[in-house]
């Protein structure tokens, strides 16, 4: 069953509260902290009623989806920011390019000059962060971290593209020492990248969901990616 606006609006004030106290619990600042509301797999009722709770920023995972609600939405998607977070396909980036406001996932030089691509067709320049797979499980897209610093050299060089900062997804655990240091390790490699390579836009790190945004809050995330707890469990059905 949909939850109503007015209980997507009650979740989505619980989430901003715990962002507060997870922030200024470790000295950082609540406002750096982006609240992307996943979305994915969800009906456009419920998108609707997020707007109507006050969310302005959606995150989806697939290309043909974002592109469909998106549409639906007509004039009304002016008033939402796009987040792209799901593994992308070269050849689906042109269903996203025209509106999109920041692609989480780029993991390939491939995928970058693609973007590229597009957003030059739509005189845009798009926002895109460098997935890293933290993780080392092999049902994870994102690239490793080893070859993470030759391809944010190359990527930082492609036209219409502003890479702002790194993402990961952490671990499937509930060892929570263990998802602290996958996180961990993004902020290093985005703080290495800043301060060794010259690269010094890389301020924002995507990381933490639902299970983990506080943790991830703590190790310096910008972005967190939350759905179960703002508009209930899905129905893959």
């Amino acid at each position: 069953m949909n939850l109503t606006s007015d209980e997507i609006k009650i979740n989505f004030e619980q989430i901003q509260r715990r962002v507060f106290e997870a922030a200024t619990g470790c000295g950082r600042n609540p406002e750096e902290i982006t609240i992307v509301a996943v979305s994915k797999t969800h009906p456009l009722e419920l998108i609707k009623a997020g707007m109507d709770a006050g969310i302005k920023v959606f995150g989806e995972n697939y290309a043909q989806e974002l592109k469909e609600k998106n549409d639906a939405l007509g004039i009304e998607s002016k008033n939402i920011h796009w987040h792209f977070i799901g593994h992308l396909q070269t050849n689906k980036v042109k269903l996203i390019a025209p509106y999109v406001s920041i692609i989480h996932s780029v993991d390939s030089l491939h995928l970058a000059e693609e973007i590229s691509r597009q957003a030059q067709k739509y005189n845009r320049t798009i926002e895109i962060l460098l997935q890293v797979n933290t993780s080392g499980e092999e049902s994870k897209s994102g690239c490793d971290p080893d070859d993470i610093y030759t391809f944010a050299k190359e990527a930082i060089q492609i036209p219409n593209l502003n890479i702002t900062g790194l993402m990961t997804i952490g671990s499937f655990t509930d060892n929570i020492i263990q998802i602290r240091k996958e996180f961990r390790m993004l902020r290093a490699i985005r703080d290495e990248l800043n301060n060794n390579y010259g690269i010094h836009q890389l301020r924002n790190l995507s990381m933490g969901m639902t299970g983990d945004f506080e943790t991830a809050i703590e190790e310096g995330s910008t972005f967190i990616r939350v759905g179960t707890a703002i508009f209930g469990q899905r129905d893959y059905s």
